[in-house]
């Protein structure tokens, strides 16, 4: 409510709550709104500050925690190594707007929000679904909005969180959603350089997206050392890469199964 007293903003006014996709969830159901002509705009993103006792002593009974003491090795995410995710707190706000809103106020356009997929494992209040199939979907119905095939995607900005679970299970997942194309697109996780931002995160990383598809810049997996069989596509290690960035997939993948995806597309418009 505070942001709308304070901007005037008199249009759909509520908190998604959705763990660790509501970022993502609340991005997506925005753009929704805009697609469908129901609000011109919005102000969409999520924040979290949870580097509090009990936040702390419940991930850490869940055993979500990285049990290392050596912040270069404390976030490594698909690194055979990895042993939970370092908390870390933030916050991030996208504008989303109509392209004739945009233009009309001439606005500095960084990407275009191409699709939206959101679904649910159906599996366990903490562990992902071995089988990645919720995951997978989310990823497949945002390319279907964007109209895309998998050979599209050149870059999948992961949820990558650093947990054993996590990471085994979103590669699954990749490999169902983009067959062949799982080979060849890069993959990374910015969680190895933010830590995890819980509720917050999936804007973080949205933005981290579109500038990817703006700068032509793919972030890199910093921390990775140790190959894991179970992991075996291009994290892009290390080092960021120059690439040309059409489209990206970013994936928020909640405790709770909550899934969420957004398709980022590189804006080319005047």
């Amino acid at each position: 409510g505070k942001i709308s007293m304070v901007y005037g903003a008199k249009g759909v006014n509520y908190s998604v709550v959705t763990a660790c996709a509501t970022a993502t969830h609340a991005i997506g159901e925005a753009f929704r709104a805009i697609k469908y002509g129901h609000l011109d705009a919005c102000i969409a993103g999520g924040a979290e500050a949870p580097i509090t006792r009990i936040a702390l002593a419940g991930f850490n009974n869940m055993t979500a925690l990285t049990r290392e003491t050596d912040p270069k090795t404390a976030s490594v995410p698909f690194d055979a190594r990895r042993s939970g995710f370092v908390i870390g707190e933030g916050g991030a706000i996208v504008i989303l707007e109509s392209l004739e809103t945009a233009q009309a106020r001439g606005a500095n356009i960084i990407a275009e929000l191409a699709g939206y997929g959101a679904t649910a494992d159906a599996y366990h209040i903490t562990s992902p679904d071995p089988e990645g199939e919720g995951a997978a979907m989310s990823m497949k119905l945002a390319m279907q909005e964007a109209g895309i095939e998998p050979s599209a995607v050149d870059y999948i900005n992961a949820h990558g969180t650093s947990t054993p679970l996590n990471d085994k299970y979103e590669t699954i997942a990749i490999k169902k959603a983009m067959g062949d194309a799982a080979r060849t697109v890069a993959i990374s996780s910015t969680k190895s350089m933010t830590g995890h931002l819980l509720g917050a995160a999936g804007a973080v990383e949205a933005i981290a997206s579109a500038l990817a598809t703006r700068d032509g810049i793919i972030p890199p997996t910093i921390g990775y050392a140790q190959p894991d069989p179970d992991c075996d596509l291009d994290y892009v290690p290390n080092q960021a890469r120059k690439a040309t960035v059409r489209y990206v997939l970013s994936n928020s993948l909640g405790f709770g199964g909550h899934n969420g995806t957004l398709c980022i597309k590189k804006w080319e418009g005047q």
